[in-house]
């Protein structure tokens, strides 16, 4: 595994005939909070899935923690967080935690600390349904943390909650980065980026770019992330467009 939490090489996902993500390279380093940002359609959940052996590839390699993605010993060392919440709406929040915990074999106070963390202690014994959409996300969250994986690979994990949670939330990411975890965090908001300790920019399947935010700043003069990132998009564009004339005054 040496430096890196994920390698992959090649990476090709194709879906309905159309290549989704034609050709991928990237490193994820080990203790590390990576941003995968990009707008909607750009790849990122493809991308996590495949990562997490939940997506049909048609070629390259992807290595997780210095095995195959998607090999079964890597299914207690991971967390993985959908946009969807992954939750059981008759039960309580305690008991899908107490459900995931079985599965994992870890006991009561794994499941204390992962409602602490996630700051559901209030809702224990509430039913899912009766909860909020960000406090679903939350709860999806908890158990992903349950196992104390050594990757958590979480799409989207801010979407829909409020500014003083998200803070809390990205505290915690670089508490278990500090502690050896390595995190892959999805997200279309640029303002994440500055809480990230690199930043992986996807356009079209692709890498736009990669490095930390103070790099992308640089290489483009710009001040902020999202300006950075029109500035890298505008780039790839252009080069589109001498490549081929006829993609010239076409969307990125």
């Amino acid at each position: 595994m040496g430096n890196n939490a994920i390698e992959i090489a090649g990476l090709r996902v194709v879906r309905g005939g159309i290549p989704v993500i034609p050709s991928l390279d990237l490193a994820v380093p080990v203790g590390q909070v990576v941003g995968l940002l990009g707008p909607s359609g750009s790849g990122k959940t493809t991308l996590m899935r495949a990562i997490v052996g939940a997506q049909i590839v048609e070629g390259g390699t992807v290595t997780v923690l210095g095995l195959p993605a998607g090999s079964a010993a890597l299914r207690r060392r991971i967390g993985y967080v959908t946009q969807s919440p992954s939750v059981y709406s008759d039960l309580t929040v305690t008991e899908n935690l107490r459900y995931a915990a079985a599965i994992l074999g870890v006991d009561a106070a794994a499941i204390r600390q992962a409602l602490t963390d996630v700051d559901l202690i209030g809702h224990a014994g509430q039913s899912i349904g009766t909860l909020s959409g960000g406090e679903r996300a939350r709860v999806s969250l908890a158990i992903a943390l349950l196992g104390a994986p050594d990757l958590l690979v979480l799409d989207e994990p801010t979407v829909g909650l409020d500014p003083v949670l998200r803070r809390d939330l990205w505290e915690l990411f670089h508490r278990l980065s500090r502690s050896g975890v390595s995190l892959l965090v999805s997200s279309h908001v640029m303002d994440e980026a500055a809480r990230c300790d690199r930043l992986i920019l996807l356009r079209g399947g692709g890498v736009l770019a990669d490095g930390t935010l103070a790099d992308l700043l640089d290489r483009t003069g710009t001040t902020d992330a999202e300006a950075a990132f029109l500035a890298l998009v505008d780039e790839a564009a252009a080069h589109d467009a001498d490549r081929d004339p006829a993609a010239r005054g076409a969307t990125p």
